[in-house]
């Protein structure tokens, strides 16, 4: 399987997810309202954390690997959010999906390719410091 369709599929699946069960927190406890950007920041860190994972296992083309992630990450996420908010949260239509799919997908491709690419930077600092030390 290629590694941007793994990278896609859990990232895609992870957003999805984490839109969902922030919809459904937003509607269910209203007064939540610190919910949102503790998602955000664990968004963020999954992405940075495999960025760095990715440059520690030295993967080939790993910033194209991620751009072509984050291409299809952002549409089937936005996608998933619809399907999960209307099946499990309220009555989201379809009117929703269109907006998912253009501003929504747009923002999650940038949450997912700009904390990857800052993981591979700092995998490659965090890989770096280990070639550079001496080995007994």
């Amino acid at each position: 399987m290629r590694p941007w369709f793994v990278r896609a599929l859990w990232m895609g699946l992870l957003h999805g997810a984490v839109q969902t069960g922030v919809a459904a927190v937003g509607v269910r406890s209203p007064e939540a309202s610190s919910i949102r950007p503790i998602a955000i920041g664990l968004l963020i860190a999954a992405a940075v954390i495999w960025g760095a994972v990715d440059t520690a296992r030295e993967l080939d083309g790993r910033g194209m690997q991620w751009f072509i992630a984050s291409l299809i990450a952002g549409p089937f996420a936005g996608a998933l959010g619809v399907i999960g908010s209307a099946l499990l949260v309220d009555q989201t239509g379809q009117e929703a999906l269109w907006v998912a799919l253009t501003g929504g997908a747009a923002f999650t491709a940038l949450l997912v390719l700009a904390p990857a690419g800052l993981g591979m930077l700092l995998g490659g600092f965090l890989v770096g410091k280990d070639s550079a030390s001496p080995r007994s």
